[in-house]
């Protein structure tokens, strides 16, 4: 199954978006226009797309995992959350991140992925006094190796 969603492209001569030959659902971003961070600085990069999403779905934006190698750069928000509302024609899509070291990000330079992901349904709480299972022991109690 397959669904069409509108895209702009804020660069005319951006590369179009698309699935890497069948190794993940998810679809690389690229850098829209060389950036030049100093240690310490904050900046939202451009990404050169902005989307309208179908109703009830969102996209959710993550680091690839050589970002960080490459660039030296963390994504502040950890992954981003962009729902269906900002689909304005001015809504290009952004990469918030945070540079750790002297570094420059090329135009083109795929640094983060996304996919696009139906909303969580409406969930009911259902207060227990246990949850009769057995304990893992906590959290982080798995273990290094």
């Amino acid at each position: 199954m397959s669904e069409t969603i509108q895209i702009k492209y804020f660069y005319p001569d951006m590369e179009r978006l698309a699935y890497i030959g069948g190794k993940s659902d998810w679809i690389d971003l690229r850098c829209a226009e060389r950036t030049e961070l100093k240690r310490g600085e904050f900046r939202l990069i451009p990404l050169g797309v902005g989307m309208r999403l179908p109703a009830g779905y969102e996209a959710h934006v993550v680091p690839r995992s050589s970002t960080f190698k490459n660039w030296g750069i963390l994504q502040t928000n950890s992954m981003g959350v962009i729902d269906e509302s900002y689909c304005g024609d001015n809504d290009q899509w952004r990469l918030p991140v945070y540079a750790t070291r002297d570094t420059v990000i090329e135009a083109g330079d795929r640094i983060c992925q996304f996919r696009i992901v139906a909303h969580q349904p409406q969930i009911v709480f259902d207060e227990v006094e246990r949850l009769e299972e057995a304990d893992r022991g906590g959290f982080g109690s798995t273990g290094a190796r």
